[in-house]
């Protein structure tokens, strides 16, 4: 399928350290002239930490955005030169104080993408050995264990809302066979 929008003029509004806001004059496929708004926010990376016996580690957090506590796979940003994998074993280390023998991609998501670049990276991690957290400053996190049927469990009943962590439980459910 080939983009049968036009751009006719870009202009960046806002450059931060997270998020580039950008404002296009299209002209749309029936000839009409619109404008659209396109966010970019930096790229990222989750993994949802698996135990030999199939327990994984989730991490609740406030999140400022949504003013509430949120219960989410280990997730973060990829820094520039960073490989999505990179990102997820250094977010693993500091978020959830684990490192992991075993890495399996799940693929990526784009969480919105109507007007939203933000592709997520999921990763499997098991092999699990326990080392010190290292937050970063305005993180305050609790870890949680549980078994895999009980985060696809707060899943499928809208207790974990956080889209990347959702689809990593799932993907996660089916790729790892049930005892």
């Amino acid at each position: 399928m080939t983009n049968h929008i036009r751009r006719i003029s870009s202009r960046e509004i806002h450059k931060g350290n997270l998020v580039t806001v950008r404002l296009d004059n299209v002209i749309l496929p029936r000839g009409t002239e619109a404008l659209y708004e396109r966010v970019e926010i930096k790229h990222g990376a989750s993994t949802l930490a698996m135990e030999d016996n199939g327990d994984v580690w989730l991490v609740r957090e406030w999140k400022y955005a949504i003013d509430r506590p949120s219960l989410e796979v280990v997730s973060g940003g990829i820094e520039p030169g960073e490989e999505p994998i990179a990102a997820a074993i250094r977010e693993l280390r500091e978020e959830a104080g684990l490192t992991a023998e075993r890495w399996t991609p799940m693929g990526f998501v784009d969480p919105f993408t109507t007007m939203l670049k933000c592709p997520n990276h999921l990763f499997l991690a098991q092999g699990l050995t326990h080392v010190d957290q290292e937050p970063e400053e305005a993180e305050v996190i609790e870890r949680v264990r549980m078994p895999l049927q009980e985060a696809v469990r707060l899943v499928m009943e809208g207790e974990i809302t956080h889209g990347s962590s959702a689809v990593a439980i799932l993907k996660a459910s089916l790729l790892i066979p049930r005892p």
